[in-house]
């Protein structure tokens, strides 16, 4: 942090106030021989919902053209489309980045009567609490609520008793290239910068007016292949938003020795691995990348991501009928994961429906008999609700929709 600080600012062509420490706006700061509190007033500017430099109106307006002037810019992207028609209030939105290329992220609301914080179902003691603290949701007075720097509606109370969930991208597109998703079906074109995710979450907290509780990176791409960016953007998080280690959720299909890597880089995210099968024949069949790091070698590293760091493993497979949703599948995948050191929690997903793909969803009772399995097994797990499926929402489904390639160059207006 202290050489951040002290480092000189000698390009600024290009340079994003978004995803900046405190030291490093400093440094700008001292670049134009401006008092170190500048840096500050630029960090909450950005942070409490300034899209273009104008919008910092405490900062000297000689200032604020003078770095516009040298190329200087917030870092914040356009909201391209946006979809919120999902009866259970989930609303998605493609984000313009400077270069053109447009992102997915997802707001997903959880009323307090159905999950927690962590994500368990509320307590009658919780619910009863949260009402003598007078707890309600954002907006509900009919007035537009003024946020602080860390996105909390000020004079509200600060309990969190209504979940915002941010289902993030980490790159544009993916190359994993999983049969079943629709991400993988639009290309890939680079990972995203850490200013860029802050983004996606500074937008949906912005468009609902009230604080986000949860990060997970289940949106567009793998995020362990941009591995530099999603902990730099889990810290900016962390520190900048407030948003606690244990509400960030890390998601991958599994990517050779990443695993490992993230444990030692000393986060406290949830991981969450995409297993999808019980053994390696399915698993190769739907998952390309299986190949080259089979699932023996993806559970030991998981195991050993445990004993890094003691936290459970939560492991993600989606249902597809026919393919891996039998009694026997779930029997397998129990056994595979009993076998190892590990504790670990499963969410089943009943697959989301994609464009010009030959999987079908499982039924109700499928999708019940394959968790009453696990469960007579020891395993814990749960059936993860599939949210604004009306909409688009699955993962890649909205950018398929509109664009593959960068918008031209007089339509690209990210700030």
């Amino acid at each position: 942090m202290q050489e951040a600080a002290t480092t000189a600012v000698t390009d600024t062509k290009g340079y994003v106030l978004l995803g900046k420490t405190e030291e490093q706006l400093q440094a700008l700061a001292a670049r134009y021989n401006q008092p170190k509190y500048r840096a500050k007033q630029l960090m909450e500017g950005v942070l409490q919902g300034a899209r273009t430099l104008d919008d910092i109106t405490n900062v000297p307006q000689a200032w604020r053209a003078q770095l516009k002037a040298d190329g200087v810019r917030t870092g914040r992207s356009v909201i391209y489309h946006s979809v919120s028609d999902a009866a259970d209030g989930t609303r998605k939105f493609l984000l313009q980045l400077a270069d053109g290329r447009v992102v997915e992220t997802v707001g997903i609301p959880n009323d307090e009567s159905t999950e927690g914080d962590s994500g368990s179902a509320v307590t009658e003691q919780q619910q009863w609490v949260a009402r003598q603290e007078g707890c309600r949701g954002a907006g509900s007075s009919g007035r537009r609520q003024q946020l602080d720097m860390k996105g909390r509606v000020i004079g509200e109370p600060r309990i969190n008793c209504h979940r915002l969930t941010v289902c993030v991208s980490s790159q544009v597109g993916c190359p994993m290239r999983c049969s079943f998703c629709a991400t993988g079906k639009g290309g890939f074109a680079r990972n995203l910068q850490p200013h860029e995710i802050v983004d996606q979450v500074l937008t949906v907290q912005e468009a609902f007016g009230k604080r986000v509780s949860n990060v997970v990176f289940m949106g567009m791409g793998e995020p362990l292949l941009a591995l530099p960016s999603v902990v730099q953007a889990y810290k900016l998080l962390n520190k900048q938003l407030g948003i606690g280690g244990r509400f960030i959720t890390i998601s991958t299909v599994g990517v050779p020795n990443a695993i490992v890597q993230l444990a030692k880089s000393d986060i406290k995210s949830t991981l969450a691995v995409s297993i999808h099968a019980p053994n390696q024949e399915i698993r190769q069949k739907i998952i390309p990348s299986a190949k080259a790091y089979p699932l023996p070698a993806l559970i030991k590293d998981c195991a050993m991501y445990y004993k890094i760091t003691g936290r459970r493993v939560t492991f993600e497979y989606t249902l597809l009928a026919g393919i891996n949703d039998a009694p026997e599948h779930a029997r397998a995948l129990a056994e595979l994961l009993r076998s190892h050191d590990l504790m670990s929690h499963t969410n089943v997903i009943p697959w989301n429906p994609v464009d010009e793909s030959d999987f079908a969803r499982p039924s109700r009772n499928q999708v019940y008999r394959f968790i009453q399995e696990l469960e007579k097994r020891g395993l814990t797990a749960t059936i993860r609700a599939t949210r604004g499926l009306e909409a688009a929402a699955a993962c890649g489904q909205l950018r398929n929709e509109h664009q593959k390639n960068p918008l031209p160059i007089g339509e690209r207006m990210a700030a």
